[in-house]
């Protein structure tokens, strides 16, 4: 599995669980939900993504974006 990959998968779970914990927890949760979103937005303008930093060290191969 490339980095790309990885950091889709990485995302969209973060996604549903931020969902289901302002669902299920506490509405407070749906900021998470917003920081998810805001983060994949200025990893697409500036090309930094924690997420595959993390992957990279763990030994991933890299993909076209990361």
């Amino acid at each position: 599995m490339s980095i790309d990959r990885a950091v889709l998968v990485f995302a969209g779970f973060m996604i549903l669980l931020s969902l289901l914990l302002t669902y299920f927890v506490h509405p407070g949760f749906v900021w998470f939900t917003a920081f998810i979103g805001v983060n994949m937005i200025q990893s697409a303008f500036t090309g930094f993504c924690p997420a595959a930093t993390i992957f990279r060290k763990l030994g991933l191969r890299s993909g076209t974006a990361f």
